[in-house]
């Protein structure tokens, strides 16, 4: 028989238990700010027909990143490679009856193919929040808060982070003088969305338009009213940046980036944008909307950078040690009552001395631990440990769940 080997595709992850602990610690956080707000949870497949990224995605993500097929069928799929194609067509399929403004989050999977690195990742999992029906600067003002909480819910502060943002309405005005087609103006864009990566960006733009393009711009009304709005809710790390474009060929008006100001990791964390005409490729009238993607392994990073993650504990709450094999259905019938008061609890039943079964507990970082024997059974009284800070105390079945949550 052929050896398979035990690694696995490059670019995605195996998550064992502490590692997929850390994800729940990630998601959760981010779900309870977010729902926090009043955001309703969504989902879909992970598989699309192709034809949803062709229309608006940017090509570089449809040309070199998607996961895409011909199925049995012959139908050309992809997976998902991000969630906005998916959201706006199932708002285009139903929208007559949805109530809005609709305030909607997911948190799925994609896929894109491309060079693993630090941040980035084949498969990986994405905080989506977006809200359709407002057309006015109070969506921005929303949805950018929420960003915000969702940062400090995980004890970053303000010095941290920036919170970039631009009106890509200033940089199509600029280019209107310029007398340039749809796709070179796409260009223009690009270029100027990668100007802090590169070192020849003056000459870069100059074989596109055939000079060096000024971006000496001035914010708008928009722009102001954002950071003044963002200010009196006590948000000060929010910083005009005319450069800032964002990747997607469907953002129209305000887009943003979360910008980590660590030395250590100086870079882009997520962001997202205003995108009013996505309705249109499906023949809708268009739906005013904005909302930002948050990945999974720039929090997992950021948190890191900034000694933020969280120390692994056990989900079990109590291990239930066993003098010998007549103490078991003892041990069994106690971890039953305790679960039915919300206890999670393991109790050992592999023969071993208590000595190695409290060994076991430690290392596997489960905070209470009890040894039952025939005295326990019998009198009805047992020493609940605290392996973390070592307190022990007798107690009886009653004190137990108690003594835990608290």
């Amino acid at each position: 028989m052929k050896k398979v080997s035990t690694e696995s595709y490059k670019g995605v992850r195996d998550f064992y238990p502490e590692d997929k602990a850390l994800q729940n610690y990630i998601i959760g956080t981010m779900r309870k700010v977010v729902e926090s707000f009043g955001y309703e949870e969504y989902d879909a497949s992970v598989l699309e027909y192709s034809d949803l990224y062709k229309s608006k995605t940017s090509d570089e993500i449809v040309n070199d990143q998607t996961y895409t097929f011909t199925d049995r069928g012959g139908r050309e799929v992809t997976m998902r490679p991000e969630m906005t194609p998916t959201l706006a067509r199932m708002i285009a399929a139903k929208h007559k009856s949805l109530l809005f403004p609709i305030r909607w989050y997911s948190i799925p999977n994609f896929f894109r193919y491309e060079r693993p690195q630090k941040g980035r990742l084949r498969e990986f999992w994405q905080l989506n929040v977006d809200i359709f029906g407002i057309k006015t600067i109070s969506a921005e003002i929303e949805v950018l808060e929420i960003a915000f909480r969702i940062m400090e819910a995980f004890g970053l502060k303000q010095e941290h982070f920036k919170i970039r943002i631009n009106d890509r309405v200033l940089i199509d005005e600029t280019l209107k003088g310029l007398g340039l087609d749809e796709e070179q103006s796409a260009e223009v864009r690009r270029l100027i969305d990668r100007k802090d990566k590169i070192d020849n960006f003056d000459e870069e733009m100059t074989a596109l338009i055939g000079k060096p393009l000024s971006l000496d711009i001035l914010p708008n009304e928009n722009i102001k009213t954002l950071i003044e709005s963002l200010a009196k809710r006590g948000i000060h790390n929010v910083v005009f940046t005319p450069t800032l474009m964002r990747g997607f060929d469907y953002y129209t008006g305000i887009v943003f980036e979360v910008f980590d100001t660590s030395g250590e990791n100086n870079r882009a964390l997520f962001g997202g944008g205003r995108y009013d005409r996505l309705l249109e490729i499906f023949g809708e009238e268009k739906i005013p909307a904005f909302g930002f993607g948050m990945g999974d392994v720039t929090m997992r990073d950021v948190l890191t950078t900034h000694k933020l993650l969280p120390s692994y504990t056990s989900n079990a709450h109590l291990y239930i040690c066993t003098v010998d094999q007549e103490s078991f259905e003892g041990a069994y019938a106690l971890a039953e009552t305790l679960r039915k008061d919300g206890i999670n609890v393991i109790v050992d039943s592999s023969s071993k001395k208590v000595g190695s079964q409290v060994e076991y507990a430690s290392k596997k970082k489960i905070p209470f631990i009890l040894c039952v024997g025939e005295n326990e059974l019998t009198n009805k009284k047992y020493i609940l440990k605290n392996l973390f800070s070592g307190d022990e105390q007798e107690v009886t079945l009653s004190d137990i769940p108690k003594h835990i949550k608290k």
